[in-house]
């Protein structure tokens, strides 16, 4: 089938799945057009119904309620806060998760090797499913929910807030957005005088980090095409990666955002903490610190709990190239 020409993919002699498309008619990259497109592909080979999320939390409910019915597959077109949510109504069922990009920045659908054009993505679906292309993958765990790709705590939780401020400008301004919150966070919103937290695992781990990410895959995120990994040995097969900052003076934010640019992988320093493979670790602030998960701001805490949670979510993964 070929669709305005932009979806197209043989499923070849597979059966017909249940399919749930989860919709955020909210996220930057969904129109009418493209959600009617996407339905349409999948439909010519499954049973698909749809489904628009309507308020925070309600994509975990929806999740839920499809694997609790026998739903194959939940698939969702929106941004990563989203698939966060359906992630965790999935975790620990037969149901499996398959990402479509439609927010602003997709990390998660990007990261496991979706292209960013939400129809080009779901040929890579269609394909994937034919081909039976799902994989149980280890999750990070923290206070009780799950999360993707990273939880930030400190500096980035505290640019997310500023961003979430500004909802209605994040569908149209995308990166830009990003940039000019992170300068003026920097510069305003954040008290980059004192250390914020401490950090601990069975490596050791430090007493005044400034700002910390806890990664359960790399890269960090994207700006435009670029990936900003800051963790290449996190992946969703082995435990969790942390670094953890300890300064935000100018000179190392600088020198940072050089090496992450140029693809230098991050060492422990002095300034810089990093380790991997973690099955558990703890965060524990001097004051009480903002956090976001998954790129979704939570508020702030005075401690987090983390745990990885190997093959907790069943994924459907792209074909490799």
């Amino acid at each position: 089938m070929v669709l305005g020409s932009t979806i197209s993919a043989e499923i070849g002699d597979t059966s017909r799945v249940q399919i749930l498309l989860l919709v955020n008619g909210s996220a930057s990259s969904v129109t009418a057009r493209t959600r009617v497109l996407i339905q349409t592909a999948l439909a010519e080979h499954h049973s698909v119904q749809l489904a628009m999320t309507s308020r925070r939390g309600h994509a975990s409910r929806l999740a839920r309620g499809a694997a609790a019915t026998g739903t194959d597959i939940v698939a969702v077109l929106g941004g990563d806060g989203t698939l966060n949510e359906a992630a965790n109504g999935l975790a620990g069922t037969e149901c499996a998760l398959a990402p479509l990009p439609g927010g602003s920045t997709n990390v998660f659908a990007r990261t496991i090797g979706l292209a960013d054009e939400p129809l080009e993505a779901t040929n890579q679906l269609v394909a994937a499913i034919a081909a039976n292309s799902i994989e149980s993958v280890g999750l990070g765990e923290v206070e009780g929910r799950y999360f993707l790709f990273h939880c930030g705590s400190g500096f980035d939780a505290a640019v997310v807030e500023q961003v979430e401020r500004r909802s209605t400008l994040k569908r149209y301004a995308g990166h830009p957005l990003f940039i000019w919150a992170g300068v003026d966070t920097w510069l305003r919103h954040y008290d980059r005088t004192k250390p914020r937290m401490t950090v601990r695992h069975k490596h050791g781990g430090v007493d005044d980090s400034y700002f910390t990410v806890v990664l359960n895959t790399n890269p960090y995120t994207y700006l435009g095409s670029r990936p900003l990994s800051l963790a290449p040995e996190a992946t969703l097969d082995r435990g969790l990666s942390v670094v953890a900052l300890r300064t935000l003076s100018f000179s190392t934010m600088t020198g940072l955002l050089i090496d992450l640019f140029q693809g230098k992988p991050l060492e422990n320093n002095d300034l810089i903490h990093v380790a991997h493979n973690l099955t558990e670790l703890a965060l524990t602030g001097h004051d009480p610190f903002p956090h976001q998960l998954d790129g979704d701001y939570l508020g702030t805490v005075k401690s987090l709990k983390f745990n990885w949670r190997p093959q907790v979510l069943r994924l459907v993964k792209p074909l490799s190239k």
